[in-house]
């Protein structure tokens, strides 16, 4: 494993129904490296194996078989206590769809990584996320719910909490999917941002051709496997 590297996969297989006579295979061996800080884009039709693919980067799902190795350390050694902290420590997400908390403000959903990883509220979580925040340009809303906020503004909540814990890697699924042209555009510069201020690696699963032409390297999936691999 290359030491700038923060993601490695080797021979990744997943298959459902494991055993039954309905057993399918939707990723067949899957080799990706993301290094350190880069700004990736993980294209390809519906039901090449994306959100799966993610959803095991994710730490959401174990692999069938083949190897993971975030920062180094491979997962399969890991029990499920030990895949929470490291997703927690090292892991930010981005959804189609927000997921944010409706009972709470602005400043408290992104907070809420923080809190859940130390149990306490502090003054420095507090400030990280009114500043982060104020970077996505909602410093007048922090103490607003998500129901008073418009697609947008709770999508860039949502980036702002992807990134409560300085998270070394940021996967991010359909994060413009749901949002008009010009706002897609305005999300995507903020996590290019993030992506540039704080070095954070980007895994985005995008079906926008322009915003993928944006990104460093585009990974084409098909049918489970890797296609082919380019940068713009």
């Amino acid at each position: 494993m290359a030491e700038a590297d923060i993601l490695r996969l080797e021979g990744v297989k997943k298959s459902y129904n494991v055993g039954t006579p309905i057993e399918v295979e939707v990723l067949h061996g899957i080799d990706l490296a993301l290094a350190a800080g880069e700004f990736a884009a993980l294209i390809g039709p519906s039901g090449s194996g994306k959100s799966t693919l993610l959803h095991i980067v994710g730490l959401l799902e174990r692999p069938t078989s083949g190897r993971i190795l975030i920062q180094g350390k491979e997962i399969g050694t890991l029990d499920e206590a030990g895949m929470t902290e490291l997703r927690g420590r090292t892991l930010g997400f981005v959804f189609q769809f927000h997921h944010l908390l409706p009972e709470f403000t602005a400043l408290e959903n992104v907070m809420m990584p923080t809190l859940i990883e130390e149990g306490r509220h502090s003054r420095a979580m507090r400030e990280r996320a009114r500043w982060l925040l104020v970077k996505v340009g909602l410093g007048d809303a922090v103490d607003k719910k998500p129901s008073a906020l418009s697609g947008g503004m709770q999508q860039r909540v949502a980036i702002a909490r992807a990134l409560a814990m300085s998270p070394p890697l940021v996967l991010a699924d359909e994060p413009t999917g749901n949002l008009d042209s010009h706002t897609a555009d305005d999300i995507f510069a903020l996590m290019r941002e993030f992506n540039r201020d704080e070095g954070a690696a980007f895994l985005i699963v995008t079906h926008d051709p322009r915003l993928a032409g944006r990104c460093d390297r585009r990974v084409e999936l098909m049918d489970g496997q890797i296609n082919r691999q380019t940068s713009p």
